[in-house]
C-alpha cells in the first residue's frame, strides 16, 4: 500500500470520525452566530438539556479565516472558520495546560448540494487538523436531508422534546426582530429600541433556559407578549409610515450583521423601514420540501409496485405533514402574542412562495437552495405592496445568483426598486450611494401609491 493511499485512508477515517452526529453529554457546544437572537435562543434551548452551549464571538477572527482559504469558498465559510480558530485560541491562551480540546464540539450544521455550505464543515475538519493542538476538536452537525432532526446529538428521551424547543424559540426570535424593525425607524429616543430589546433578549435567554424539559411555552409566550407590549411604547405615533423595504438572500448574509455591514441600519438611516426573511420560514422550507420528496419517492413506489417503499413512503408523508401542521400552529401562537399590541410582518406560508414561482415558470422547488422561497417571498412582498426589495448574499453565491437573473427584469418592468447587495469582506466605495438611490426609488413609489 502506497503513503498516498494510507493518507487518504487516514483522511477519510477523520472526515467520519471528528465530523458527525454523537452524543453531546459532557461537552462544551461551539455555536457561531448567525442571526444573533436565533443563534443565542438556540444555546439556551441546548443548555435547558443539559448541553453547555455558547455563541462564540463574531468577525474578530476574519482575518484567520480568510488566509487559510482560497477565496473561492463562501463569505459565511471564511467567516465561521474565523470564529471557531479566534476562540480556541483565546480559549487555549486563557487556559493555559488545563486546555483541553476534547472537550469542545463545534456545531457547524449541513444542508443538502448544489449550495456550498454542505460542505463547510468538512473543510473546517481539514484546517483545524492543521493545528496539532485543536485536532481533538469534533465536528457535529444537524442536516437538511432529515429536517434537522437531533436524535443522533442528544438522548433519544431528550432530542424530540428539544427539537419543539428550539422551533419555538427559532420563532420567537423572529418575532423579536420584527418587533426591533417595526418600532426602531419610528422610536421617540434614538438608541431606546436597542437598549430595550437587548435587556429584552437576556429576559428570553433565561425564560428559554428555565423552560427546559417542561416545554411551557406558553410562559415563553407570555414574556414574548410583554416585550412586544413595552417595545411599541418607544414609538412616536406621530411619525409617518416609511417606505417598507423586503429583504431576501442567502440566510447566513441576511442575518449576519457584521457580514451585510448592518444593512438593515443603513436602510433604515435613509429613510426605511425593514422586513428580513425570517429563519422559520427557511425552517418550514425544509420540512416543505422533505414532504414533496416523500410524494416522489410514494409516486416511484407506487409506479414499481413498490409495497416496502410504498410503506415507508406512506409513514414519511405522514411524518412530515404532522411536522408541518406542528410548525404553523406554533408559529401561528407566537405570532398572534406580538400582533395583539404591534402590527409586525407576518411571515410567509411555504406553499404560498411555492405559487408564487408561477406553475414553475420562475422556477422550481425540486432545484431547492434558498432561491426557491427568494424569488418567492420576493415576489409576496411585492403582492403585499411593499415598496422595494433587497436581495442580500455572499459574492458568487450561485442560488442569490439565479435570484438576480429572475427578479432584476422582472421587478424592473413591474417597476419595483430592486437592489443586490453582495459581500466578501470588503467595503465598496459606491455602497452608499447605491442604497440612497434605491431609497429616493423607493419613496418615490411610496408618493405614487
Amino acid at each position: 500500500m502506497t503513503n498516498s493511499s494510507i493518507d487518504h485512508s487516514a483522511f477519510q477515517e477523520r472526515l467520519t470520525s471528528r465530523v458527525g452526529q454523537f452524543d453531546l453529554s459532557g461537552k462544551t457546544l461551539l455555536i457561531p452566530e448567525m442571526a444573533s437572537l436565533g443563534s443565542r435562543f438556540l444555546a439556551a434551548g441546548f443548555r435547558a438539556y443539559g448541553v453547555p452551549a455558547k455563541v462564540m464571538e463574531t468577525y474578530t477572527g476574519l482575518n484567520l479565516g480568510k488566509e487559510l482559504t482560497s477565496g473561492k469558498e463562501c463569505f459565511p465559510c471564511q467567516v465561521t472558520l474565523g470564529d471557531i480558530l479566534y476562540f480556541l485560541r483565546q480559549e487555549k491562551n486563557r487556559m493555559g495546560d488545563s486546555f483541553r480540546p476534547d472537550n469542545y464540539v463545534y456545531f457547524m450544521p449541513e444542508a443538502n448540494g448544489p449550495c456550498r455550505f454542505g460542505m463547510y464543515n468538512k473543510l473546517h475538519r481539514i484546517i483545524l487538523d492543521k493545528f496539532p493542538e485543536f485536532e481533538d476538536v469534533a465536528i457535529t452537525y444537524l442536516s437538511t436531508a432529515d429536517g434537522y432532526q437531533s436524535t443522533a446529538i442528544l438522548p433519544p428521551e431528550k432530542s424530540r422534546l428539544f427539537r419543539r424547543l428550539a422551533y419555538v424559540a427559532t420563532i420567537i426570535a423572529d418575532v423579536m426582530d420584527r418587533t426591533t424593525w417595526r418600532v426602531r425607524p419610528y422610536e421617540k429616543i434614538p438608541g431606546s429600541t436597542d437598549k430595550f430589546m437587548e435587556e429584552a433578549t437576556r429576559k428570553m435567554e433565561e425564560a428559554i433556559e428555565k423552560t427546559g424539559e417542561t416545554r411551557d411555552f406558553s410562559s415563553l409566550y407570555s414574556v414574548l407578549s410583554n416585550i412586544v407590549q413595552q417595545a411599541k411604547k418607544l414609538m412616536d405615533s406621530g411619525k409617518s409610515r416609511l417606505p417598507r423595504i423586503g429583504i431576501i438572500g442567502e440566510i447566513y448574509l441576511r442575518t449576519h450583521t457584521r457580514s451585510n455591514q448592518d444593512i438593515i441600519r443603513e436602510i433604515e438611516s435613509h429613510g426605511g423601514e425593514v422586513v428580513d426573511a425570517s429563519l422559520g420560514e427557511w425552517i418550514n422550507f425544509v420540512t416543505y420540501s422533505n414532504l414533496r420528496e416523500t410524494k416522489r419517492q410514494w409516486a416511484q413506489s407506487w409506479k414499481s409496485l413498490d409495497i416496502k417503499g410504498l410503506v415507508e413512503s406512506s409513514r414519511k408523508w405522514m411524518s412530515s405533514r404532522i411536522e408541518i401542521q406542528y410548525q404553523l400552529w406554533r408559529q401561528k401562537q407566537a405570532y398572534d402574542h406580538a400582533m395583539k399590541h404591534l402590527d409586525i410582518q407576518g411571515d410567509h406560508p411555504v406553499d404560498l412562495l411555492e405559487k408564487r414561482l408561477d406553475n414553475d415558470r420562475l422556477f422550481n422547488f425540486d432545484i431547492g437552495t434558498e432561491a426557491a422561497i427568494s424569488i418567492g417571498g420576493a415576489l409576496e412582498y411585492v403582492h403585499e405592496n411593499f415598496h422595494g426589495v433587497v436581495n442580500v448574499f455572499p459574492f458568487t453565491c450561485m442560488p442569490s445568483t439565479i435570484c438576480s437573473a429572475i427578479l432584476k427584469p422582472m421587478l424592473l418592468d413591474k417597476k419595483i426598486p430592486y437592489l443586490d447587495a453582495p459581500y466578501d469582506g470588503s467595503i465598496q466605495p459606491n455602497r452608499d450611494i447605491a442604497i440612497r438611490t434605491f431609497m429616493y426609488q423607493a419613496k418615490q413609489r411610496q408618493n405614487k401609491k
